[in-house]
């Protein structure tokens, strides 16, 4: 099986994305000399704005069909983790702290327990990263949705010398990835797709080999990097510890997807011979749906959350001061392709040749 089968078009997606991209920088003129000016920054993370005497970070994403395994449970109270994963460690990216999230809910019918647990988990996460929660949005939408759509956008702040580009990334750099345990909230159209095609029925219910449910395995919520790395980027007026050259956060289009976008400004590639094994409940499924290494690698993070490029120098250290598991994975290669060793159900080499 594969994402396509399952429903996503990835380059139907990027195509999209870059029409609106492009459209949305049609507007950047309009505040040309003026404060909140836009700083085009082509495949960041996220987008940058002017503000004087720093930066604005700003971005937006969402749990996606993650919220239908929730439904399916009746547990909602661990996704507000992954939606302040997705925004916030997009943010991070840039090396900026992300102070705020907003939210938009958009439900089929308003259930007010079901937006307590929402809203209590994800108020937990925010607590524990240091984001505040200043307004959102909750729209009764009737049969427009057929159930939960929830997302985000998250307001960073950055010192304009501390923005983290890529441009300084070189052969030879280490590259450093913290380890994931599951799918975040990437891809899951594709796991829905595996494992509704084998049960069929109550699929989520059922008890999977490893002593609890299909369900409650695949709900873990997301690891949240962003206050592990501002211990070593600093937070908004903190020094910084460790220059770390370019950060990859490994969402949609898996790791190749977005390694590339940091390694363009350079024109350079990478091999990753090290990857972290992803967890058992992933391996479980790229089997049951034979789910190739490089459709898997492509579609979900396979153990490997965040990549970071560092000089060799700073490896022990930067290992030092991050307390969420992470190891050395790869190096910064001259040749424009990612040399990838799978450690998936199949494992095998695999090359991408880079376009740029």
């Amino acid at each position: 099986m594969d994402y396509k089968k399952a429903g996503v078009d990835i380059q139907a997606g990027e195509l999209a994305s870059k029409i609106a991209y492009d459209l949305a920088k049609t507007t950047f003129a309009s505040r040309n000399g003026m404060i909140g000016e836009a700083i085009v920054e082509d495949g960041s993370f996220a987008g940058l704005i002017n503000m004087g005497d720093f930066y604005l970070v700003q971005n937006d994403d969402g749990v996606g069909t993650k919220i239908e395994i929730a439904i399916e449970l009746k547990k909602f109270d661990t996704l507000g983790y992954d939606l302040l994963a997705m925004v916030a460690d997009d943010t991070v990216c840039l090396g900026a702290e992300t102070i705020s999230i907003t939210d938009t809910l958009d439900a089929n019918k308003i259930d007010v327990g079901v937006i307590r647990s929402l809203m209590k988990g994800l108020a937990k996460a925010c607590q524990e990263q240091k984001v505040l929660i200043p307004g959102g949005e909750i729209a009764e939408l009737g049969n427009s949705v057929n159930s939960f759509v929830w997302n985000a956008t998250a307001v960073g702040i950055l010192k304009k010398n501390k923005v983290i580009t890529g441009s300084r990334i070189k052969v030879g750099d280490k590259i450093i990835a913290l380890k994931e345990n599951g799918f975040r909230s990437n891809g899951f159209s594709l796991v829905r797709h595996i494992m509704e095609n084998k049960f069929k029925r109550n699929v989520y219910k059922q008890n999977s080999p490893f002593g609890r449910s299909w369900g409650a395995m695949i709900l873990e919520p997301s690891t949240i990097y962003s206050a592990d790395l501002l211990k070593v980027l600093g937070r908004f007026g903190h020094e910084r510890k460790i220059n770390i050259t370019g950060l990859a956060h490994i969402t949609g289009g898996g790791i190749p997807g977005n390694l590339k976008r940091i390694l363009k400004r350079v024109g350079l590639g990478a091999e990753l011979s090290n990857l972290f094994q992803p967890s058992e409940i992933v391996n479980e499924i790229q089997k049951m749906g034979k789910v190739t290494e490089k459709e898997a690698y492509q579609t979900w993070n396979m153990g490997n959350g965040m990549l970071l490029v560092v000089d060799a120098s700073e490896v022990k250290k930067t290992l030092e001061l991050l307390s969420i598991e992470s190891q050395v994975v790869g190096e910064i290669i001259s040749e424009r392709k990612i040399v990838l060793h799978s450690r998936g159900a199949f494992p095998e080499t695999l090359s991408y040749d880079l376009d740029y």
